[in-house]
């Protein structure tokens, strides 16, 4: 069961980790000087915002970090 649980924790570490590198940066670069958003032009125009890949990293970062959170739980009972 332990051992189980270990290997789970691993792929989902990894998981991890790979999702977060993924993901793109929020940096506006140099349009942050002139004090606009960095997507203030597709944001109104922008229909398929919750379809995009930043909200699908996002959504599997959320998830992977949750599993992530339960593993060590469990792994820290398994141990006591």
């Amino acid at each position: 069961m332990n051992t189980t649980f270990m290997v789970l924790h691993v792929i989902v570490t990894v998981a991890l980790i790979v999702v977060v590198l993924l993901q793109e940066g929020k940096d506006p670069g140099l349009k942050g000087i002139a004090g606009s958003s960095p997507d203030a032009g597709n944001s109104f125009f922008n229909k398929n915002s919750g379809r995009t890949k930043a909200s699908l990293f996002s959504k599997m970062t959320t998830v992977l970090a949750v599993l992530f959170l339960i593993t060590t739980i469990v792994l820290c009972v398994l141990n006591a």
